[in-house]
């Protein structure tokens, strides 16, 4: 296979029902046994980062990418069997259905893996899935082959065949267009009608006397129960679609032993629940049109405040057409909403009475929102902050930034398939805690031990762990106890920053951390030069931003951990001696407030400043510099 000709360009594949939790570095560890890998990325969704459970992987042979595809299909990862298909970068192979075949009526048992092997050997499938909700399979799936022919020699052979002791249909695939246009089509020439509401004493004879007189019926049917009492609705099938629609209008809404009959055209229930949801839907919408700018919503209300006082208070700004304060067990939730007769009412009623103070309490009064507005507005929000702290310099900023995959530098690789892995942000394993609420001294503070695998001696890997990345002109300070440690197959190797007094002069300080840009000596040239690429040439998932929304989703014994991870090392610059003690005690507060901590830079250095000042950490200081003072006591006798 050429990886240039037009079937599959970049030997890349996509790699579909992927758990939550997958991340790049697991699908590299399972598949770069197959071959040197270029690219991998998980895709994620923009406001959240979770995964969307399907991903991408970029092979640099194709005979590679096909082993992988050959071995790897359907195998378990985190207990779900992944689905691997060739990348189509044109959806128009997709979206034409050419070599597309629909199976219905599938026994519970089949897989993806089953439905592969009893397909294949009709010709080469491009895609194969069993379609599963969280009950499990729904009966039926896909199997889009390469080319035509092999999708008509499938459905000759298996259309009308037993699998598992079930009869299965198998058909060329119908786009929903097609599929709409057909039951349009039926529904116009009915003949089965649906008869509901006509209790318990309806049987199959009473029920043909009633409908007989519009025509010939081919069957009639009450439905039971396993008593055998009538669950009070049936179906009548009429031979002529005039004599049904003639059923419909004369029976539908007519009373019969005081209950009112419906009749109406029998409908599928995925038939039914779409046309209903398509109406709530509708209604839905001429409701949001309905209320658009005159309806307000008002919080911050006192308690004492009811139905009629809230009406009273926006009386003169215009025709209230509805007030309405929001109630649980009989007491006020605090908000509520005023709908006027016109928008200008609504606008002037906001002008006035936001921020005016009624019973003790300002109010705030804004224009009523749906959920899915407010929410899209927060998200947008979110992601305006998130681009201006990202395009902010400084070290603390740097460690907000989110990668979006993990490359891998085109390379040779030895027989042991082992991969040398650039810079760049790297999947952290999470420390043990260093803060602690004893008044007992932390450790020096070691930051997050990255895993590496290397198949290059430790010190020329540790050359180039700034290399694949621009210079950049700022070069932040760090403590001299600041330590990176660094774990490289098998050793461990222990990079120490030297005091400034020990470095000879012109030299610079470098703060070795997965998202600072490190400046190279001059004169020294690396020994490994990473491809010319818009990103680098490593880039491994890291830490997501921290927020509160991430903070939710998180377990809460995990909460803490997550903000402390964040905390220790910027009191660790400021403190050093006290940043255990430090974090434990600020870990006491709200999440709120440790979030905003986190991102003001002052405001956490003006806490930590009052927090050094209290009575146990000024021992613990003075116990540390008794042994020094004594030092000197005796130096001077």
């Amino acid at each position: 296979m050429n990886a240039s000709g037009p079937g599959y360009p970049l030997a890349s594949l996509y790699v579909g029902d992927l758990h939550p939790d997958v991340t790049e570095a697991m699908l590299y560890e399972k598949f770069s046994p197959a071959g040197p890998i270029m690219s991998i990325r998980v895709c994620r969704d923009v406001a959240t980062r979770r995964s969307l459970g399907y991903a991408y992987i970029n092979f640099q042979q194709p005979v590679d990418a096909e082993r992988a595809l050959d071995t790897m299909n359907f195998e378990v990862i985190k207990g779900r069997p992944i689905r691997i298909m060739w990348s189509q970068r044109d959806p128009g192979l997709r979206k034409s259905g050419v070599g597309n075949i629909f199976i219905k009526n599938l026994d519970d048992s089949i897989d993806n893996k089953a439905l592969y092997d009893t397909f294949s050997a009709f010709g080469n499938i491009l895609s194969c899935k069993v379609v599963c909700d969280e009950n499990g399979s729904r009966g039926y799936g896909f199997v889009h082959f390469e080319t035509h022919e092999a999708a008509t020699r499938a459905i000759e052979t298996m259309n009308g065949m037993l699998l598992n002791d079930r009869k299965v249909f198998v058909g060329h695939f119908k786009s929903r267009k097609e599929r709409e246009a057909e039951v349009g089509a039926r529904a116009i020439e009915f003949t089965n009608v649906y008869i509901k509401n006509f209790g318990d004493d309806m049987d199959d004879d009473r029920l043909r006397e009633l409908f007989s007189k519009f025509g010939k019926t081919l069957s009639v049917k009450v439905m039971m129960d396993s008593s055998g009492r009538s669950k009070g609705f049936g179906f009548v099938n009429f031979e002529k679609h005039e004599e049904a629609q003639k059923a419909v209008a004369d029976m539908n809404g007519k009373e019969i032993n005081g209950r009112v009959l419906y009749v109406g055209r029998a409908q599928k229930r995925l038939e039914r629940q779409s046309e209903l949801k398509r109406k709530f839907e509708q209604m839905k919408q001429e409701r949001v049109n309905r209320y658009q700018g005159v309806n307000l919503y008002v919080k911050n209300l006192d308690d004492g405040i009811d139905d009629e006082r809230l009406r009273k208070e926006f009386s003169p700004y215009g025709t209230i057409t509805s007030a309405k304060v929001m109630t649980e067990g009989g007491r006020s939730k605090g908000f509520g909403f005023v709908c006027f007769s016109s928008p200008e009412e609504a606008t002037k009623a906001v002008t006035e009475m936001n921020g005016r103070i009624v019973s003790t309490k300002p109010l705030y009064v804004a224009l009523a929102q749906r959920k899915e507005e407010r929410k899209a507005i927060l998200t947008n929000q979110y992601m305006q902050r998130l681009a201006t702290m990202r395009a902010l310099p400084g070290p603390i900023l740097g460690s907000f930034q989110t990668p979006t995959g993990y490359f891998l530098p085109p390379m040779p690789q030895p027989q042991t398939r082992a991969a040398f892995y650039g810079p760049s942000p790297v999947v952290p394993v999470r420390p043990a805690t260093r803060w602690s609420a004893q008044p007992s001294r932390p450790p020096l503070y070691p930051e997050a031990t990255p895993i590496l695998r290397a198949a290059v001696p430790p010190r020329r890997l540790l050359s180039n762990i700034s290399t694949t990345r621009q210079a950049s002109t700022q070069v932040p300070r760090v403590p001299p106890q600041a330590q990176r440690v660094a774990n490289i197959g098998t050793q461990t190797v222990s990079t120490r920053v030297p005091s400034s007094s020990a470095l000879p002069r012109g030299a610079q300080q470098y703060k070795y951390s997965s998202s600072a840009r490190n400046m190279q000596p001059m004169g020294h040239m690396p020994p490994m030069v990473a491809p010319q690429m818009g990103e680098p040439a490593v880039h491994i998932q890291g830490q997501e931003p921290l927020t509160a929304s991430l903070l939710a989703a998180a377990p809460p014994q995990e909460q803490k951990q997550m903000i402390g991870e964040r905390l220790y090392p910027l009191i660790h610059v400021m403190h050093p001696s006290l940043a255990g003690k430090i974090t434990g005690m600020l870990l006491e507060i709200d999440n709120s407030e440790l979030l905003l901590l986190l991102e003001s830079p002052d405001s956490l250095r003006s806490k930590t400043v009052g927090l050094r000042a209290s009575p146990e950490n000024v021992a613990v200081e003075e116990q540390e510099q008794e042994p020094h003072h004594a030092l000197g006591i005796m130096a001077m006798q």
